[in-house]
C-alpha cells in the first residue's frame, strides 16, 4: 500500500537501530572517559613535543633512538660511513658489520611508525594516548569506571608522565606495551578469554624485547599470580591427568601468555647473535661490558664505580623521595592518595567487602589488586640494582645535579601506574563515603552516586591548581633548556637546515649540497650534544655532519660535491645554566697545489710590549719574534711536501719545520701587554703531503684571553683591535 514502509526498509531500520544500540551498549561512560582521555593525551603529548622540547632534551640518547629509527626504516640495522670515526654517533658500538646502535629497536620502531604515518610526534601521541587510556582500563577492571576515569586524570597530570610525553626515549613506550600485557592479562582471568592471555604474553613479548629488565619489574607480580593461582587451583596437572575443564582453560591460558612471553625471549636473544654475534651479549653490554643491572664495579665511557647495596639503596631512596614528592600527579597530596588507596584496598579485602556493594569480595580480584599493589615493590626493589639511579643523581652532595632535575626518576617510570590506580581509588572511596553520609540528609532525586560523583568533580577543581603547581616546574624548566639550545641551532635554523616539530630534521631546503664540521663537545661523538642534526642512514643526503678536528680531509675527499663548513660556538654548552651560546656557519675552502700557503692577519692592541710566535706540528715547530707596532701584524706559513716555511712582515728570526704526511699546523701568536698579562690568536689547519699535492683546508681561528680558554676569533664581542683573518691558497713551488 502507498505510503506504508516496505518490509525490507523495516528490516533496515532494524537493523540500524540493532547497531546503535549496541554501540551505546560497547560505549558507555567508562569507555567515553577512556576515550576522552587518550584524546586529550595525544594533544598533550604533541604539543610538549614540539613546543617544550623542539630540539630534543638534554638525554643526548633521543638522538640515538631516532638515528635507530631512520635505520629501520632504510631497512638497515648497521651504519656504514665513508670515513671511520668523525660519522660516528653517539652510543653506537663499532663492529666488522659496521656501527649499531646499544639499545634494543623496539622503541625506535616505534618511533619509526610515527615517521611513517607523517611525523616522529605522531608516535609520542600514540605512546601517550595508549599510556593514559591503559592506566584507566587497568583500573576500571580492577574496580569500575570512575576509579578508571580518575587514575587516567592522575597519570595525565603527572609531571613524569608531562615530560616524557614530547621525548624520544624508551620508557613511555614499554609502558605502554606492558600496560596493553596488564589489561588483557587481568581481563583475561576475569572472562576467562584465551585472546586475551595470547595478547598478553605478545605484548610482554614486545616488552621485553624493548627493555628487558623493565619488562621483568613490571611483570613479577603477574607471574607469580600467575604461578600460585597455577598451582593452587590444580590446573598444572593438565599434562599429566584428567582435569576439570575450568582447571584446563587455566592452564592452556597460561601455556598462551607464557609461550608468547618466551618468544619475546627468544626474538631478543636473536637480535643479539644478529648484531653482536652471542646470543647473551646484549648490544649496551658490547658497547661497555660493565653497565647494566648488578653491583660491584660498574663502568660506562671512563665513568664507573663501586656500587654497594648501601649506595644502591641510598640511591634508590632518593630517587623514589624525587618521584613521590615532585613527579607523580599533586606531589606529595597524590603519593597520599595512592597510600591511602592501597590501605583501603587492602581493608576492603580483610572485612571481606568490595566498596561498591555490600558482597564478599571474591579472592580472584582480591589477588588481581594484589598483583598492582605488588608492582610498587617489584620495581623499587628491582631498581636498587640497577646504578642508573645513582647516575641520574648526578653529585649526590648537589642540590638540583643530574638529568633527574629535567627528567625525573625515569627508570621509575612505571610506579606511575599503581600510583595513579590506588589514589584513583582513594578519591572514589572517599567520594562514596561522602556521597552516602550526606545523601539521606538531602532532597531525593539526590542520589548517593550522584552526590559521589559531585564530590569527585568537586575534588578534581580544587586539586587542579595543586597539579598544576607541580607540573609547572619540570615544564619551564625544559622550555627555558630550548630555549638555550634554539641559540645554539639557530645558524642551522637561518638556513632552514631544521624541520621544526621533529619531523625529517638535518636537510637543507637548498639545491646546495653541504657538510658541515660539527664542534666535539663532548669528545669522538655526533649527536652529542648534537641531537637535532643527523646524518641519513647512507651518508647521501643533501646534508651530512661530521667531527671537526677528526680526519677533516679524509670527510673532505669522500665528498667533493659537497660545500664544506664549520660550525663555530662561543661559550660552554651547557643548557641549564641560564647562559645561551653564540654560534655560526663559517665556509671551509678546500685548496691542492705543489705548496700551499695560510695568510694571516692578527690585530695587535695599543700598548702591546712583545709579540712571538709559535708555528708546528708532529714533525716539529719553530719559533720567531714580531714587531709589537700597534696595527694588523701579517704572517704566512707556506707548505711544501717535507716541510713549513714561517715568514712575514716584521717577524724576526722566522725559520722552517718538518711536516708529516699527515699533519695538524698550529700556529699560536702571543701578544704580551705586561709583566705576566696577555692573550694568544691560534690558527690550526690540515695539511696531507702524502700525495702528488700537498692538501688543506682553511684554518680556524680562535683569540685566547687566557691559554686554556679560547673563543672562535671575530664571534661574540671582543676588543675591536684584537681579530684573526685568514686565507689558504694553493702555490707554485
Amino acid at each position: 500500500m502507498t505510503g506504508q514502509p516496505s518490509t525490507d526498509s523495516r528490516a533496515a531500520t532494524g537493523t540500524v537501530r540493532a547497531g546503535v544500540d549496541a554501540a551505546r551498549d560497547r560505549l558507555d561512560r567508562g569507555r567515553i572517559a577512556i576515550l576522552l582521555l587518550a584524546l586529550v593525551a595525544a594533544v598533550i603529548s604533541f604539543l610538549v613535543a614540539t613546543r617544550v622540547f623542539p630540539y630534543h632534551s638534554i638525554n643526548h640518547d633521543e638522538g640515538v633512538y631516532l638515528q635507530q629509527a631512520e635505520m629501520l626504516l632504510s631497512g638497515k640495522l648497521f651504519l656504514q660511513p665513508p670515513v671511520e670515526g668523525p660519522f660516528h654517533p653517539w652510543f653506537f658500538v663499532v663492529s666488522e658489520q659496521g656501527l649499531y646502535s646499544k639499545y634494543q629497536p623496539v622503541p625506535a620502531a616505534v618511533f619509526a611508525l610515527g615517521r611513517v604515518l607523517g611525523g616522529y610526534p605522531i608516535a609520542l601521541a600514540g605512546i601517550s594516548a595508549t599510556v593514559v587510556a591503559g592506566t584507566a582500563a587497568l583500573a576500571r577492571e580492577l574496580y569500575d569506571w570512575r576509579v578508571g576515569a580518575v587514575a587516567g586524570v592522575l597519570v595525565l597530570a603527572s609531571p613524569l608522565f608531562l615530560v616524557h610525553s614530547g621525548v624520544y626515549l624508551p620508557y613511555a613506550a614499554t609502558a605502554a606495551f606492558e600496560l596493553c600485557f596488564a589489561v588483557a592479562y587481568l581481563r583475561g582471568e576475569r572472562t576467562g578469554s584465551r585472546r586475551l592471555a595470547a595478547v598478553a604474553g605478545a605484548a610482554i613479548a614486545t616488552a621485553f624485547f624493548a627493555r628487558p629488565y623493565t619488562a621483568v619489574l613490571f611483570a613479577s607480580p603477574f607471574i607469580l599470580h600467575a604461578v600460585v593461582t597455577l598451582l593452587r587451583s590444580g590446573a598444572w596437572r593438565t599434562p599429566f591427568e584428567e582435569v576439570t575443564d575450568r582447571q584446563r582453560d587455566l592452564f592452556v591460558r597460561r601455556l598462551l601468555t607464557a609461550g608468547l612471553g618466551m618468544v619475546g625471549v627468544a626474538v631478543a636473544l636473536g637480535y643479539n647473535v644478529l648484531v653482536t654475534g652471542e646470543p647473551f651479549v646484549f648490544p649496551y653490554q658490547a658497547f661497555a661490558p660493565e653497565d647494566g643491572p648488578g653491583f660491584g664495579h660498574r663502568e660506562i665511557l671512563g665513568h664507573e664505580e663501586n656500587y654497594t647495596l648501601e649506595l644502591g639503596i641510598e640511591s634508590n631512596r632518593r630517587v623514589l623521595s624525587k618521584l613521590f614528592t615532585e613527579w607523580v600527579a599533586m606531589g606529595i597530596l597524590g603519593s597520599a592518595l595512592a597510600a591511602a588507596g592501597v590501605v583501603a584496598t587492602a581493608g576492603s579485602a580483610v572485612l571481606g567487602r568490595v566498596r561498591d556493594a555490600s558482597q564478599r569480595a571474591s579472592a580472584a580480584l582480591v589477588g588481581r589488586r594484589a598483583v598492582v599493589a605488588g608492582m610498587f615493590v617489584s620495581i623499587a626493589a628491582g631498581n636498587v640494582a640497577f646504578w642508573g639511579n645513582f647516575n641520574i643523581l648526578g653529585a649526590l652532595t648537589v642540590q638540583d645535579d643530574g638529568l633527574i632535575h629535567s627528567l625525573g626518576p625515569y627508570y621509575h617510570y612505571d610506579v606511575l601506574v599503581p600510583t595513579a590506580v590506588f589514589g584513583a581509588v582513594a578519591v572514589v572511596w572517599a567520594a562514596d563515603r561522602l556521597g552516602g553520609f550526606t545523601a539521606p540528609r538531602l532532597p531525593d532525586a539526590l542520589s548517593a552516586s550522584r552526590v559521589a560523583l559531585a564530590v569527585v568533580i568537586v575534588a578534581a577543581a580544587v586539586a587542579a591548581p595543586v597539579a598544576a603547581d607541580v607540573a609547572e616546574r619540570p615544564l619551564e624548566h625544559n622550555a627555558g633548556i630550548s630555549e638555550e639550545l634554539a641559540a645554539a641551532y639557530e645558524p642551522f635554523e637561518e638556513e632552514g637546515g631544521l624541520s621544526m616539530g621533529n619531523a625529517a630534521i638535518g636537510g637543507n631546503q637548498t639545491d646546495e649540497k653541504t657538510l658541515t664540521f660539527l664542534t666535539p663537545v663532548y669528545g669522538p661523538w655526533l649527536n652529542h650534544p648534537f641531537q637535532a642534526v643527523r646524518n641519513d642512514p647512507d651518508f647521501d643526503g643533501p646534508s651530512l655532519y661530521a667531527l671537526g678536528d677528526y680526519d677533516e680531509l679524509d670527510v673532505a675527499a669522500a665528498n667533493p660535491d659537497h660545500e664544506l663548513r664549520r660550525y663555530v660556538m662561543r661559550g660552554a654548552w651547557n643548557p641549564v645554566d641560564g647562559e645561551e651560546v653564540t654560534a655560526e656557519l663559517r665556509p671551509v675552502e678546500r685548496v691542492s697545489g705543489e705548496s700551499v700557503r695560510l695568510d694571516a692577519a692578527v690585530g695587535v692592541p695599543e700598548g702591546a710590549e712583545s709579540v712571538s710566535i709559535r708555528a708546528g706540528g708532529d714533525g716539529g715547530q719553530t719559533y720567531a719574534a714580531a714587531n709589537a707596532s700597534e696595527g694588523a701584524l701579517r704572517l704566512t706559513l707556506t707548505v711544501n711536501e717535507t716541510s713549513a716555511r714561517l715568514a712575514g712582515e716584521g717577524v724576526r728570526s722566522a725559520g722552517s719545520f718538518d711536516v708529516e704526511n699527515r699533519d695538524e699546523l698550529t700556529v699560536t701568536v702571543f701578544v704580551s701587554t705586561g709583566p705576566s698579562t696577555g692573550f694568544s690568536y691560534q690558527l690550526v689547519f690540515p695539511i696531507d703531503t702524502s700525495g702528488d699535492e700537498v692538501r688543506a683546508l682553511s684554518a680556524t681561528r680562535e683569540r685566547c684571553p687566557v691559554p686554556d680558554r679560547c673563543v672562535p676569533a671575530g664571534l661574540g664581542p671582543s676588543p675591536p683591535e684584537q681579530f684573526a683573518n685568514t686565507t689558504v691558497e694553493a702555490v707554485s713551488a
